[in-house]
């Protein structure tokens, strides 16, 4: 999986919107669903910011250990 494909999944798991993940990065809805889509790369603070809210690691998030599986976290 890629980058998009990962956070397009964790906000699946979360039942969240595009619109809300735009959100808590204080980006607009377009310039999340560019990640999503693969067309833009976040930064790393941005990343940092991904893997905190959905509580994985960085490898997870960029795709270097395999997500799948993942439920939601007890928050």
């Amino acid at each position: 999986m890629d980058i998009g494909e990962n956070l397009k999944y964790l906000r699946n798991v979360h039942n969240k919107t595009q619109q809300d993940i735009a959100e808590i990065l204080k980006i607009s809805r377009q310039a999340y669903t560019h990640y999503e889509s693969n067309k833009r790369e976040p930064d790393i603070k941005t990343l940092v910011k991904l893997a905190d809210y959905y509580m994985v690691s960085l490898d997870m998030l960029v795709g270097r250990i395999k997500i799948q599986g993942i439920e939601k976290a007890a928050v």
